[in-house]
This record gives structure tokens, C-alpha cells and sequence, in this order.
């Protein structure tokens, strides 16, 4: 049986790009919901903006999924005959779109936990927090759409 290392290392390269976004995102949000826990106690009544908030950083998880669903279902990259030029691809995006992804989650999170806390002691900053939160996940979106423009290009 002749092995195909081109299809591992686009394999791995796809574990790694949903594995480190979802780490990530789970990381954020966990982030965002212990922020919540300790406001609630001060001001149970905003817990609509501490939810939207502490969701914040869920996003990027969304978007190794997307870069998977766009590399293998909507271009058919993930082909068992794949060249190895292919593989190594592949695996760059997803080591590119997974890490930036989980950065991005982690710092977004810091951002919305400062402003929960804020919140919580009787600020007005939700709306001030969200637009702040929003700077970190634009480089996810970037990686993101830089995995669909080099998907793009792989199919072509």
C-alpha cells in the first residue's frame, strides 16, 4: 500500500486549524463567563450584555470550521491523489488560520472581560467594549479570508 504523505500533512493541517480555533474560542469564552459570574453578583440585571459579551470570542472556533468546509467540501481539495505541493498548503493554512485564530480569541477575551468587569461596576461601556472587541477578531477574519483565497487559487 502505497502511503500518501501529501494527505497527512493536509490532515494535520486541518486538525490543527479546527484544533487551535476551537481551543481558542473555548478559552474565551470561558474567559468571558468567569468576567460574568463575578459582575452578576454586583449587577444580575445585565446579564444580556455580559452573554453577548462573553460569546464574543466563540467566533473564531467558526471560523477553522469554516476554512475546513471551504478547503475540503466547497473546493474538494482533500483528495487521496493530492499533490504534495497540496498537502504542505494545507497544512500552511491551517498551522496560519488555527494559531491566528487562537490569539485572536484569547485577546478578544481580555477585552471583553475588562469590559464586563466594568459593567458590572456601573459603567456604561458595552457598546464601547463591543466595538474594542471587534479589532482582535478582524485578524481571524483576515486569516480566514486569506484561506479561502488560497484555496481559491489551489483549485484553479
Amino acid at each position: 500500500m502505497d502511503v500518501n504523505y501529501a494527505v497527512f500533512l493536509a490532515y494535520a493541517g486541518i486538525v490543527l486549524m479546527i484544533g487551535l480555533s476551537g481551543i481558542g474560542s473555548a478559552i474565551g469564552v470561558v474567559m468571558g463567563g468567569n468576567a460574568s459570574i463575578g459582575a452578576l453578583k454586583k449587577d444580575p440585571e445585565k446579564f444580556g450584555n455580559f452573554m453577548i459579551l462573553s460569546a464574543l470570542p466563540g467566533t473564531q472556533g467558526l471560523y477553522g470550521f469554516g476554512g475546513y468546509f471551504v478547503i475540503d467540501k466547497l473546493y474538494g481539495l482533500l483528495t487521496p491523489t493530492m499533490s504534495m505541493f497540496t498537502g504542505v498548503a494545507i497544512l500552511a493554512m491551517g498551522l496560519f488560520l488555527g494559531f491566528v485564530s487562537l490569539v485572536s480569541a484569547k485577546q478578544q477575551a481580555s477585552i471583553v472581560a475588562n469590559g464586563i468587569v466594568e459593567i458590572g461596576n456601573g459603567n456604561d461601556v458595552f457598546g464601547n467594549t463591543l466595538i474594542l472587541a471587534v479589532f482582535p477578531e478582524l485578524y481571524a477574519i483576515i486569516a480566514f479570508a486569506a484561506t479561502f483565497l488560497i484555496s481559491t487559487g489551489l483549485a484553479a
